[in-house]
């Protein structure tokens, strides 16, 4: 059975996308069987792996709708162990619709229990608001992983995130867990970033990642050529770092089974 991991954060430019896509990418190179679903209307993570509007027939609003399945819509990627579930501004629509559905919180929940068993890992790209498709997004999920940008008051925007995550435990996911926080477009130059980093591990000593994602060029470039970053540029230190993210967070699970 996969574990769900949502990544979310309400605050936009944290590098919310860019940790489901990199990540998702890493899992795959470790040949880890992977679900990426883009649950952002932006829809940034679609187009992350090359893919246009134009070259997708169905996505994730038709799996919403009831329409579709997830593996009907998903999508091959350059990488043999990671499939795409796309998004498209129609998805926008899907929070109006869902708005006067009785069971609106668990439509993702319940398209994701029919394929769980065929993944390792299913990765959510939530939208950057606490609306209802990241509310789906939170009912669906195992555990919450949440970027944490190494900038000003980084550290209140999580704090409104996991109040979130405590209301959902509470009354609609009960096994909603926190899979940590990962700092990211760290900059070893700045000390803003060293203090927030530092303030994170303080506040949160158990649940920050060992690994930290630099702010990096070749990241940042990658998905303008619609690839993730391993595949644009392996040896960038954007690229590494996701790798060793994928692989701490393959040994938390392996030791959370033990």
């Amino acid at each position: 059975m996969a574990r769900v991991i949502v990544v979310a954060n309400q605050k936009g430019g944290v590098g919310k996308t860019t940790t489901a896509v990199n990540l998702a990418a890493s899992l795959a190179a470790a040949e880890c069987a992977t679900l990426l679903i883009d649950f952002d209307p932006q829809a940034n993570a679609t187009s992350s792996f090359g893919y246009l509007p134009s070259d997708v027939r169905r996505d994730v609003y038709d799996v919403l709708s009831g329409e579709a399945g997830l593996d009907e819509v998903a999508l091959a990627t350059p990488l043999q162990y990671l499939k795409l579930v796309p998004s498209s501004t129609a998805l926008v629509g899907a929070e109006v619709e869902l708005a006067s559905h009785p069971e609106r919180e668990s439509q993702l929940a319940r398209r994701i229990a029919e394929v769980r068993d065929r993944y390792r890992i299913i990765l959510i790209d939530a939208p950057p608001s606490l609306g209802i498709l990241t509310l789906n997004g939170l009912v669906a999920a195992d555990s919450v992983l949440i970027p944490l940008q190494c900038e000003y008051l980084a550290l209140e925007g999580v704090a409104k995130i996991l109040q979130s995550v405590d209301l959902v435990r509470k009354q609609m996911n009960p096994g909603l867990t926190l899979e940590g926080l990962l700092l990211t477009m760290f900059d070893a130059r700045n000390k803003l970033s060293s203090q927030v980093a530092q303030e994170a591990r303080t506040h949160f000593p158990e649940q920050v990642f060992q690994t930290v994602i630099p702010r990096n060029v070749r990241l940042s470039e990658a998905p303008s050529h619609g690839k993730p970053a391993l595949l644009y540029d392996i040896n960038s230190r954007g690229a590494m770092s996701y790798l060793q993210l994928a692989d701490e967070l393959l040994k938390r699970i392996e030791h959370a089974r033990t």
